[in-house]
């Protein structure tokens, strides 16, 4: 089973979410280790060394969860779309892949009202606004909006009357890859 090359959006939403979950873990484990060894060397710690790795935690979070989504590490069950015929399993796709984008679309909006509430919200040593740790849930909501969108027009895009050869790929697509 051979999957579809990426297309321009995935590489970017790959990389993207590749370079936000790598700096995010670079970062909390620097400061992580540079805080302990402080701490057995002098017996002291930095003070802000513990709020900023439950700032970037999230993001490293959401990223990948996005990236989980456009490998297709999420379970998903298949057996139903095995069983029916591939042009009702072609429009059950393509509908289901756009509610799945309207849901996350409607998720990054309210997360982007939330917004206002939490940025009064600071974070005690740095005084960084809680709408910077929320962002990444509108961020990360919106990036698997599009990607469900990118699913629900490959899923169109498959032919149901054409045959399918052994080593062929599904004639519905599983997931965002």
């Amino acid at each position: 089973m051979q999957a579809a090359q990426p297309g321009w959006m995935e590489r970017a939403i790959g990389g993207l979410c590749r370079g936000v979950l790598w700096l995010s873990t670079v970062i909390i484990f620097v400061i992580l280790v540079g805080n302990t060894v402080l701490r057995y060397a002098s017996g002291s710690s930095l003070q802000w060394a513990n709020e900023v790795p439950e700032l970037l935690f999230p993001w490293l979070v959401m990223s990948g969860v996005v990236l989980a989504a456009q490998q297709g590490a999420h379970i998903a069950t298949t057996f139903l779309m095995d069983a029916v015929p591939a042009r009702v399993g072609r429009i059950v796709a393509t509908g289901s892949w756009m509610v799945v984008a309207a849901l996350y679309g409607t998720l990054a909006v309210a997360t982007l009202r939330m917004l206002e509430l939490v940025h009064d919200e600071k974070s005690p040593i740095l005084g960084v606004p809680g709408s910077i740790t929320y962002a990444c849930v509108m961020v990360g909501m919106a990036l698997l909006a599009l990607l469900a969108l990118q699913s629900a027009a490959r899923a169109w895009r498959v032919h149901p009357t054409a045959p399918a050869a052994a080593d062929a790929a599904p004639r519905v697509p599983v997931a965002h890859w």
